[in-house]
Order: structure tokens, then C-alpha cells, then sequence
């Protein structure tokens, strides 16, 4: 991996805060993978990042499709293939095999007032 791709995987643009409405979920691919690694929440104006691996079976994709992280009422983040729940806020396995575990965060950055940036090192560098 170049530099410029290492740093391109180290923080990435996601989207704008109008391409996620409020309840809603979005995955992504910041590092070019070809598949999502990592989705945002986005609930009662708060975002929340995570990676997409559940902690009871690590590297577990967790949506059944495209987008799909959230259980039916969108109060919780659900693992479709183990029936895992997460708070939303937290990440905190609440039900299921996982329970004492959470989610891995990721941390989200909002720029310009709208714009949405994910940094997956250390430290945070706009």
C-alpha cells in the first residue's frame, strides 16, 4: 500500500449529514475493500460509527443487506446473523450471544458544518 493509499484509508470522506437521515444507517468502504467495514448511525441528531464485525464471531458481517443495521423500530442495532442487539449510543451488546461485549466505535469528525469523516488512526489530522 502507497502512502497516499495508507493515508487515504486513514481518514476518508463518507457522505453529507443530508445523505444519512436521522434514524437512519449507512455503510462504507472507506479503505476500498469491496465491501462495507464500517456503517454510521444516525439517531436524534447524534452520529455513531462502528466497524462492521460483531464481537461474538469477529469479522461477522453484520447487516443481512445493503444499509440494514437497524432492528425494525430503529431503537437498536441488530446483528442479522447472530441476533445480537446494540445500543445505539454505546455499542453495548444489550441481547443476545454477545452480551458484556460491544461494538468496535470508529471516529466520525463533522467538517464544514455538514460533511462527514471518518479517521481509522491516530491522530485525528482534518
Amino acid at each position: 500500500m502507497s502512502n497516499s493509499d495508507q493515508l487515504a484509508c486513514e481518514r476518508a470522506w463518507l457522505c453529507n449529514l443530508h445523505d444519512l437521515p436521522d434514524g437512519g444507517a449507512r455503510g462504507f468502504d472507506p479503505c476500498e475493500t469491496g465491501r462495507d467495514t464500517i456503517f454510521v448511525v444516525r439517531r436524534n441528531g447524534e452520529l455513531r460509527g462502528y466497524v462492521d464485525s460483531c464481537p461474538h464471531h469477529p469479522g461477522a458481517p453484520m447487516a443481512w443487506r445493503k444499509d440494514a443495521w437497524l432492528n425494525a423500530r430503529g431503537t437498536h442495532i441488530v446483528c442479522h446473523g447472530h441476533g445480537a442487539q446494540f445500543d445505539i449510543l454505546t455499542g453495548a451488546c444489550v441481547l443476545g450471544p454477545c452480551l458484556g461485549q460491544a461494538l468496535t466505535p470508529v471516529v466520525l469528525h463533522v467538517a464544514s458544518g455538514d460533511e462527514i469523516w471518518v479517521r481509522l488512526s491516530s491522530p485525528w489530522e482534518p
